[in-house]
């Protein structure tokens, strides 16, 4: 691995954590849909630098570009605000939550201690290649694929059957 790589690797990995830590220390609910947005482009990010171009895709596609839009519209719409800044009580529940919080801290960076020499996924990784899965999509799973288009479909005819309102038609007073 380049120093190049390890550089990107590094801003992206902080970019997730800065994403992460946002999220959980902001009271701003559009703010917190704003770092996890920001989060979910690093994950993505840091997918491209271990070769797995069709996660990394997927993860900016549907989870940057589709479900997070989604929950920032509901929080604008929603019109939520920030609370005024309140006093923190702590409880046996708050004190319990950050020390299993400490010690789940404590144990990923023992664990990640002993891991020296990191190997990236060489070149012949296909599995999170476009190419692999497409092949692999429309030969061994082609009827489960194409399963799951009719499900889809039939939950968007059910939506729009739900959604769409009908309208009684007004008949004229019998005299």
């Amino acid at each position: 691995m380049g120093i190049g790589e390890t550089i990107l690797f590094g801003v992206l990995a902080v970019g997730a954590l800065v994403g992460g830590i946002g999220l959980i220390t902001n009271r701003n609910p559009l703010y917190c849909v704003l770092y996890v947005i920001l989060n979910f482009f690093c994950i993505g990010g840091l997918y491209l630098t271990l070769m797995a171009e069709f996660l990394a895709v997927i993860q900016i596609i549907v989870y940057a570009g589709a479900i997070m839009v989604l929950f920032l519209f509901v929080v604008m719409l929603l019109n939520l605000t920030d609370k005024e800044a309140e006093t923190i009580e702590w409880d046996w529940r708050r004190l319990s939550a950050y020390a299993l919080g400490v010690g789940f801290l404590g144990e990923m960076l023992y664990v990640f201690s002993g891991v020296r020499d990191f190997k990236p996924a060489s070149e012949t990784f296909a599995y999170g290649k476009v190419e692999s899965i497409g092949k692999l999509m429309m030969t061994g799973y082609v009827f489960p694929f194409e399963m799951i288009s009719v499900v889809l479909l039939a939950a968007v005819i059910g939506a729009v059957a739900i959604a769409k309102k009908y309208k009684k038609r007004l008949l004229p007073a019998e005299e």
